[in-house]
């Protein structure tokens, strides 16, 4: 039995297919599914189809991402946002024009159904963004940074690795759990294509909306497979690029 987790997907099932077989996945196997699950490639309702099966096979942990949120809006309340429509949401709405009436129904319990972090028994936080409250996730005054928020990573970006734990100027974030699983911002931005570690941050985010892999890895192990580049797979779309 293995605890497993997977990046952003961003409507690449193709992809997700590949991970899936390559990490001979099974029903023992806990997958915990960092969000993003659409916007940028062409299969985003098959995604969400795909994992609404998946739970019901084995023991699923589904977090929230920002497009996803987005997604809900929109379709739980023909919200319209260019900003949206222009980061890959164009491709969602061109793929739901297929899409019958009880399926987006079935979509919208989904989405709403998504948690906005996991916490395990082992102290490992799973949070599609990040927090910004010193005092941990619970005590979040702003719930919507769970999907949004960039600070956690940039801080672990700019943190001097010489910095002992107990150096006042530690960030206390870092502190409260003994890792943290990440995705929302593409590690491909500092030209990276596999999982990156700062501090007691991993963050799974390969940049499979754009030209990278789609990764899943072994918490405990931290060995990981990854996908094709999506724009290998999706040769004739654009994705998020």
């Amino acid at each position: 039995m293995r605890t497993l987790v997977i990046g952003d997907i961003h409507g690449g099932l193709r992809a997700l297919h590949q991970i899936m077989e390559r990490a001979k996945v099974t029903k023992n196997d806990t997958l915990i599914f960092l969000g993003d699950y659409v916007d940028g490639w062409s299969q985003s309702p098959q995604v969400i189809d795909f994992l609404i099966a998946l739970k019901t096979k084995q023991n699923c942990i589904c977090i929230r991402g920002n497009h996803d949120d987005l997604l809900l809006e929109w379709l739980d309340e023909s919200k319209d946002n260019l900003l949206w429509y222009k980061h890959g949401g164009e491709a969602t709405v061109t793929a739901y024009e297929s899409v019958s009436l009880i399926t987006k129904k079935k979509h919208i319990e989904f989405l709403k159904s998504l948690h906005n972090f996991f916490l395990d028994e082992q102290g490992r936080l799973f949070v599609h963004a990040g927090f910004t409250n010193m005092n941990g996730v619970e005590y979040e005054y702003f719930p919507n940074q769970f999907y949004w928020d960039r600070t956690l990573w940039e801080t672990a970006l700019s943190l001097d690795n010489r910095m002992n734990l107990d150096h006042p100027f530690y960030p206390k974030r870092f502190t409260l759990y003994n890792e943290i699983y990440i995705g929302h911002t593409p590690v491909t931005r500092i030209g990276e294509t596999t999982p990156v570690q700062k501090a007691n941050i991993w963050n799974v985010d390969t940049g499979a909306a754009f030209k990278g892999p789609l990764t899943i890895m072994d918490v405990d192990t931290k060995e990981f497979w990854q996908s094709e580049p999506l724009h290998q797979l999706y040769f004739d779309e654009k994705g998020r690029n």
